[in-house]
């Protein structure tokens, strides 16, 4: 049998280590690196609670997500956060500490690279005193109306069993 520390051939009988949580076969020599084993020890369980206080229940609103919905950015929000900027005399770096947020993204979001998410829409139109959104009504928004092009029902072949 070999030591399954250094390994080398154990003459006589091995010693029984734990190292680190792991039951090992070592020599006289490698026997100092663990602690003597003394057989199986049982792994204490936890003990459930036997009475338990009932926490109150608090019911949460159902959020109306698509209420938010009939606001949409303007078209030239770059421009309108640019002239507002401006306008205070920040430049890119005093504006995005102002609302905490990079001065690159708002070099990205003035050059019209991507558009605001709501959370820094709103940062930027209370640290700006502007407005980005503005309301669309139901009526302008078309539904699928006049629209005559190619649709996957057009492409795809249904295969009935």
């Amino acid at each position: 049998m070999q030591c399954e520390i250094c390994g080398v051939e154990i003459i006589g009988s091995a010693r029984k280590v734990v190292v680190e949580g792991t039951e090992l076969d070592v020599c006289g020599s490698c026997s100092q690196y663990g602690k003597a084993s003394q057989g199986w020890t049982p792994v204490p369980r936890k003990v459930a609670p036997v009475a338990t206080t009932p926490k109150p229940v608090i019911r949460k609103t159902k959020r109306r997500t698509f209420d938010d919905m009939d606001d949409e950015i303007v078209s030239d929000y770059s421009k309108i956060i640019r002239e507002a900027r401006e306008t205070k005399g920040w430049t890119l770096e005093e504006l995005g500490l102002n609302i905490k947020e990079k001065a690159a993204l708002i070099r990205k979001i003035e050059r019209s690279e991507i558009k605001p998410e709501d959370n820094l829409r709103k940062k930027l139109e209370r640290s700006l005193e502007i407005k980005l959104t503005e309301r669309v009504s139901h009526d302008t928004m078309e539904h699928g109306t006049g629209f005559q092009g190619t649709t996957l029902g057009d492409i795809v072949k249904i295969k009935r069993k």
